[in-house]
Parts: C-alpha cells; structure tokens; sequence
C-alpha cells in the first residue's frame, strides 16, 4: 500500500504505482522503495516458471520516483491542477541484474539539470543492495 504522500504528488495508482514508499528526499534526489508481490499478474506471462520483472517495470519505478521528485518543487497552475511530469525521452538504460517476486527494490533519482520544463535525470535501481538498472532519463511537465 502506498504512502498517502505518494498518492498526493503523482496521478499513478494501481496496479501500475510502482513506489510503496519514500525512504529520503532532497531538493535534487529522491530514494523510494518498491515490493515486488509474487501475486503480480504480469509473471504468469513474462518467463513462465522463472518469473522475471520485465526491465521496463524497473524503468517506470524510476520515472514514477522521478515525478515524485519534480513534484516536490514544482508549484500548481493557476486554476489550482497540479502539472504532471511525463517521461519524453529514455537516454541511457543498462540492466545488471534481474528482479524477481518477493525481491524489495530501492530507487535513487537525481536531477542532473533543468532546462525550462525539462528535467534532466539519472536514476539506479537497487535489488538486494546491488545495481539491477542505470538509466538517464527526461521527463517535461504537461
């Protein structure tokens, strides 16, 4: 169950919220954590008995840690609505290691540089305290 804060600072809810908690934040990185359920519908079809987070659920974690993040920082428009942060561009992705059920994973995002709308970030993913995803990455409010 995620954290009422998360809930407040980005429109992703389930099945597709994938940070549980924030662990720490500054005003340039964020820490958050995910459990991985061993129920996730997803493994009965992604490597059928070697179950197997797909890489592009790691990158998402990141993104989502990424919004949670600009959302911080950035303020409301005018008529009250939050802007929401959409990933436009994936630079760099490089997976270590694999993520299977029951496995917790750590995400650290920080903003390399912002440019108008457009925040510049790098992300890591950690699996039992070891890098499973290096990935840069752009995300622009809308």
């Amino acid at each position: 169950m995620a954290d009422f804060n998360i809930l407040d600072r980005i429109p992703h809810r389930s099945p597709f919220l994938w940070v549980d908690a924030i662990l720490s934040e500054t005003d340039r990185s964020i820490e958050t954590e995910k459990y991985i359920q061993a129920d996730l519908p997803v493994f009965a079809g992604h490597y059928p008995g070697y179950p197997l987070l797909p890489g592009v659920l790691l990158c998402e974690a990141a993104f989502q840690s990424g919004a949670l993040l600009i959302s911080k920082s950035e303020s409301l428009l005018d008529d009250g609505t939050s802007q929401i942060p959409v990933v436009t561009r994936i630079l760099k992705a490089k997976f270590k290691r694999q993520v299977h059920p029951g496995d917790t994973i750590r995400v650290q995002v920080k903003t390399v540089e912002k440019i108008g709308p457009a925040w510049f970030m790098k992300g890591k993913v950690l699996v039992r305290d070891k890098v499973a995803l290096n990935i840069e990455f752009a995300c622009t409010l809308m």
